[in-house]
């Protein structure tokens, strides 16, 4: 497959990765050398430096022989300008837009972009996206990580492991036991910064961040045997009223209407607009970082503050200030993978990537071969890839064992019609089966050839 890239970003430069992995030709354009130079000296792509929606540009990136154009530019207006001109002198079949203005959402303007005016075929939202990644660790008390998959019928689902662990030294292999009753597996340890080797007889320690995929209904019940009280967020502060804390705001009061909802903005006019716009919101214009503004908020009887405003420094430092003065719960939007680490082995509960959930999404839409989703997990460090098998997949009808996996990769769990399986190396996969395997992304090259190769577009 050909694909034209516009923007080489980390989140063009991420999808280029994922993309080129398997032999496709990729080629990035940015009007960035030093981008560009960066993208093809690391990466399998090419590079054209040009302005995004420039028709010649976009000519010497190959498109009249491209497949897909994926326009993840930080300008709207150029990603559009790029997908019409795709569309209209080079005819390419598939246009993927990353639009981040929500006005040019609005239902009223549907029409847009049918494929008579601006014809874009799947438009990706960073914002929303985002708000809604942040919604799914909301509802999921002490999650670090909370997506779900397997059509929602299983979470994977990120904790930290404390004192008040039950199942501190208890090896894996005894867990099955202990959870017979739902299913649960633990695909994952990430300890002092590094993913640990796992097999029957690793245990968790206080201090790791064990990273698991259980049934939905079962959430509460797995996090009590962390030490994890799974109670609703009553009163949550949204820390930046941006795009994104907005969206999260019109989440919270669709499906949480319990909550109560305080925004602290920094910008008068933003916070002016806020008040005008939203009924139930309580706004605060401020900056976040004083101390007398968290105390306005009433930071200390807060259940969750989300910090996401466009600075990771004052998200991290604010999600810090708040666990101090008392808040149960912190979660801060950063977009230096840097930070990860470094926050949760403090005292922050959770963080936000946008760059790996924008990537994820993107990835949601293309798709090779059985491959149906790929989620980036750690700033790319690792990926949880779900997938269906079929009989040209050189994954089924073996035992696991036989399948000589990489120390980095684990099946970790396989829905065979309505029923779940717990992988262990005799479990032999079917033609069929949802396999969902967490891959640290070294080796996710070599889980892509399990599967088939051919190209599967939407």
């Amino acid at each position: 497959m050909r694909v034209v890239i516009c923007g080489a970003g980390e989140v063009g430069y991420n999808v280029a990765s994922y993309l080129s992995r398997d032999a496709n030709d990729v080629t990035l354009v940015d009007i960035n050398s030093q981008l560009i130079e960066h993208a093809t000296r690391e990466l399998d792509v090419n590079g054209v430096v040009g302005y995004f929606s420039n028709p010649e540009a976009l000519s010497k990136a190959g498109l009249a022989d491209a497949d897909m154009i994926i326009a993840v530019s930080p300008n709207d207006e150029a990603n559009m300008v790029a997908c019409q001109v795709a569309h209209s002198l080079f005819d390419t079949p598939k246009k993927i837009a990353r639009i981040r203005n929500q006005d040019y959402l609005d239902p009223a303007w549907n029409n847009l972009f049918s494929r008579d005016h601006m014809p874009i075929d799947m438009i990706i939202s960073p914002e929303i996206e985002v708000a809604k990644s942040i919604y799914e660790r909301l509802a999921i008390t002490g999650a670090t990580e909370a997506i779900p998959v397997c059509n929602n019928d299983l979470y994977f689902v990120g904790a930290l492991c404390t004192d008040s662990c039950s199942i501190v030294h208890t090896p894996l292999r005894q867990l099955r036991t202990l959870f017979s009753h739902f299913f649960v597996n633990v695909v994952s340890i990430l300890r002092e910064g590094a993913f640990v080797p796992l097999d029957g007889d690793s245990q968790i320690i206080e201090g790791d961040e064990i990273f698991f995929l259980v049934e939905s209904k079962k959430i509460p019940t797995l996090m009590s045997y962390l030490g994890i009280e799974c109670v609703d967020s009553r009163k949550i502060i949204i820390l930046g009223g941006g795009r994104v804390g907005a969206s999260l705001s019109s989440l919270i009061s669709h499906s949480m209407p319990k909550a109560h909802v305080t925004i602290i903005e920094a910008y008068a006019e933003r916070a002016q607009y806020l008040a005008q716009h939203l009924d139930k919101e309580l706004i605060i214009h401020g900056d976040g970082l004083h101390p007398s503004i968290l105390k306005e908020a009433e930071v200390a009887q807060a259940d969750t503050l989300v910090a996401v405003t466009n600075e990771d420094e004052t998200n991290a430092l604010c999600a810090l200030q708040a666990k101090y003065m008392g808040c149960k719960r912190s979660i801060a939007l950063v977009k230096r993978a840097i930070y990860t680490p470094l926050l949760l082995s403090t005292n922050v509960d959770a963080t936000i990537s946008p760059q790996d959930i924008t990537a994820s999404r993107i990835m949601h839409h293309v798709r090779r071969g059985r491959v149906k989703a790929v989620h980036k997990l750690r700033g790319g460090d690792s990926e949880l890839i779900e997938a269906i098998t079929s009989e040209t997949c050189k994954i089924i009808n073996q035992p696991i064992r036989d399948l000589h996996l990489p120390e980095g990769v684990r099946i970790a769990s396989i829905k065979r019609g309505e029923e779940f399986i717990f992988p262990d190396p005799d479990t032999v996969i079917k033609s069929g089966d949802f396999v969902t395997i967490f891959s640290l992304s070294e080796f996710a090259h070599k889980v892509d050839a399990y599967f088939s190769t051919d190209v599967e577009l939407f």
